[in-house]
C-alpha cells in the first residue's frame, strides 16, 4: 500500500488496458514524495538499497501477485487468495494486516504534509513542532473520514488531483533544481557525507532504513486485479510490471540525490527534508516565491493519498463480515454502503497512533518508528502472500492462471523464497534504532514495535476466535425472519 496513491479513475474496467495504461496506474499507486528524505538520508548508499529492493522484493512481489489474480480473479485480493492455501482465519489475519498498517501509515504521511504546510504558513520552524503535527494529522484525517462518510465520488476527485499536482509535478520539478545545481558546479553534499555505496553490514543499526524504504515500494499487488485486462497477461503484465518499476526507481533515485546534493544528511528531517531541499534550491535560482505554492501542492497530494485510502482497506476488512468474522457492531453502513463504525474505530486508533509525536525526542524520530512499524506489518502480511503462492501451485496445480511465473515449481520457489528472505531480512533490521537518527531510549523503540506487533497481530486471532455463527450474515437475516 503504503508508496500509497490510489487515483479515482483507477477501476476496473471491461476494456483491454495497454501495457503503458497498467504501468501508469501502478506508477500513481507506488509514487510518493514522502519516501524522498528518508533515502537521501543515505546518501550514496540508496543507489543500493534501491537495487536491492528491486530485486527481493518489487519483482518478486509483483509476479506472484499476477498468478494469484489470473488464477483467483474474485476482487477479493489478499483475503481470497490466503483464504484459497490457508483457510478463513488465515485470510482475515492478511487483511487485518493491510487494514491495520494503513491505520499507521495516516500518520505519517499526514505528518509529511504538515512538513509541507509549515512552509506555506511561511515557518519552517513549524516542521519540527509535535503540537503542530499532531494537530494537522488529526484535523486533516478526520476531515477525509468526513468526506468519506460521504461516498467515494466525494472523494475520488480529491485523490485524482492530488497524485497529478502533489506528486508528479513537485517530482519531476526538484529533478530538474537538483540537475541545474549540478551542472552549475554546486558542490554534492553526498558526496562530502563520506557514505559509502554499499552500507556497514556488520551493523545493523547502519541498515535499520531498509525497512522505511521497502515500503515506499508497497501497494504492487492491487493492480495485479488488472492483469486479465490486458490483451496478453503472460507477456503485457510482466512488461507493465517492469516498465512501472523502472520509472518509479527514476523518479525516487533522481528525486532523493536532488535532496542529499544540497543538505547534509544529518540535516535532513524526514517530514519536510522535501521542502528543505526546494528551499535550497530556489533560493539559488531567486524562485523563493515557489516556496509556499509547492508546499501547498506537496501537502494537497498527500492529502489527497489519504482521502483515497481512508474507505479502501476498511471496505476490504468489511467484506469479511458476510463469513462472519466481524460482529454486528463492525458490519453497520451508512447511506453511502461506507462501513461507517469501521470508520470510526478506524479514527480512534489513528488519534491514539498519532500522539507517538508526543512521547519522542523529534518530529523525524517519531515518523521512523511509526514507519517502522508500518513496514513490519505490512512485510508479515506479504509473507503470508508469497507462501500462499508456493502453497497454491501445490494445492491447486489445475486451476489455470492467465499468467504463471515461469520455470515451473522451481521457479516459484526461487521467487517466493526470494521475496520471504528479504522481508524476513527487513523485518529484523527494522528493530534496530537507525543510526542517523535520535531515538532516545532504544528500549522504548524496541518495546512499542513489539508491543504493536503483538496487538495489531493478536487481535484478528482474537476476534476470530471468539466469532460467533450469529455473526454471519446469511445466520443473523434467518434469525431475523424466525
Amino acid at each position: 500500500m503504503q508508496g500509497k496513491n490510489t487515483p479515482g479513475f483507477m477501476k476496473a474496467k471491461n476494456t483491454t488496458l495497454s501495457v503503458f495504461m497498467l504501468a501508469m496506474m501502478n506508477v500513481a499507486i507506488i509514487l510518493s514524495l514522502r519516501g524522498l528524505p528518508l533515502m537521501a538520508k543515505e546518501g550514496l548508499s540508496l543507489l543500493f538499497y534501491l537495487s536491492l529492493i528491486t530485486l527481493v522484493f518489487i519483482i518478486p512481489t509483483s509476479l506472484i501477485s499476477a498468478e494469484l489474480a489470473t488464477g483467483w480473479p474474485t476482487g477479493g485480493g489478499v483475503y481470497s487468495w490466503v483464504k484459497e492455501a490457508f483457510g478463513k482465519h488465515a485470510g482475515f489475519t492478511a487483511i487485518w494486516l493491510q487494514w491495520s498498517q494503513n491505520v499507521i501509515w495516516y500518520s505519517t504521511i499526514l505528518a509529511f504534509a504538515a512538513g509541507a504546510l509549515s512552509y506555506l504558513f511561511l515557518d519552517p520552524s513549524l516542521a519540527g513542532s509535535k503540537w503542530f503535527i499532531v494537530a494537522v494529522i488529526l484535523i486533516i484525517y478526520w476531515g477525509s473520514t468526513l468526506i468519506n462518510l460521504r461516498g467515494l465520488v466525494a472523494s475520488g476527485w480529491l485523490s485524482s488531483v492530488g497524485v497529478i499536482c502533489g506528486s508528479i509535478v513537485p517530482g519531476v520539478f526538484i529533478i530538474f533544481l537538483g540537475f541545474f545545481w549540478f551542472i552549475k558546479g554546486n558542490p554534492l553534499a553526498f558526496m562530502s557525507d563520506s557514505a559509502p555505496f554499499l552500507p556497514d553490514f556488520t551493523k545493523f543499526d547502519n541498515l535499520s532504513l531498509l525497512a522505511g524504504v521497502v515500503l515506499l515500494f508497497s501497494g504492487m499487488e492491487v493492480t495485479a486485479v488488472h492483469a486479465l485486462e490486458v490483451k496478453n497477461p503472460s507477456r503485457d503484465y510482466p512488461r507493465a510490471i517492469f516498465l512501472s518499476a523502472l520509472l518509479v526507481l527514476i523518479v525516487f533515485t533522481l528525486g532523493s540525490l536532488a535532496i542529499a546534493a544540497v543538505i547534509p544528511a544529518q540535516d535532513i528531517s524526514l517530514t519536510a527534508g522535501l521542502m528543505q531541499a526546494f528551499q535550497h534550491l530556489l533560493i539559488l535560482f531567486n524562485m523563493e516565491w515557489l516556496l509556499p505554492i509547492l508546499g501547498l501542492l506537496i501537502a494537497f497530494g498527500a492529502i489527497g493519498s489519504v482521502a483515497a485510502w481512508v474507505v479502501g482497506p476498511s471496505k476490504g476488512l468489511f467484506a469479511t463480515a458476510k463469513e462472519g468474522a466481524l460482529p454486528p457492531f463492525l458490519q453497520k453502513k451508512n447511506k453511502n454502503n461506507v462501513p461507517i463504525n469501521i470508520l470510526l474505530i478506524q479514527g480512534v486508533l489513528v488519534t491514539a497512533v498519532t500522539f507517538v509525536f508526543l512521547l519522542m525526542p523529534n518530529v523525524s524520530s517519531a515518523f521512523f518508528l511509526l514507519t517502522a512499524l508500518t513496514a513490519i506489518l505490512y512485510l508479515i502480511m506479504y509473507i503470508m502472500l508469497f507462501a500462499t503462492a508456493l502453497r497454491l501451485r501445490y494445492s491447486a496445480p489445475d486451476v489455470e492462471r492467465a499468467y504463471k511465473i515461469p520455470g515451473g515449481k522451481i521457479g516459484m520457489w526461487l521467487i517466493s523464497s526470494i521475496g520471504i528472505v528479504g522481508a524476513l531480512f527487513a523485518i529484523a533490521v527494522g528493530f534496530f534504532p537507525p543510526a542517523q537518527l535520535t531515538i532516545g531510549s532504544p528500549l522504548f523503540y524496541v518495546s512499542f514495535l513489539i508491543v504493536g506487533i503483538i496487538l495489531f497481530l493478536g487481535a484478528p486471532i482474537l476476534i476470530f476466535h471468539f466469532r460467533k455463527p450469529s455473526w454471519k450474515v446469511e445466520n443473523a437475516n434467518k434469525k431475523k425472519e424466525s
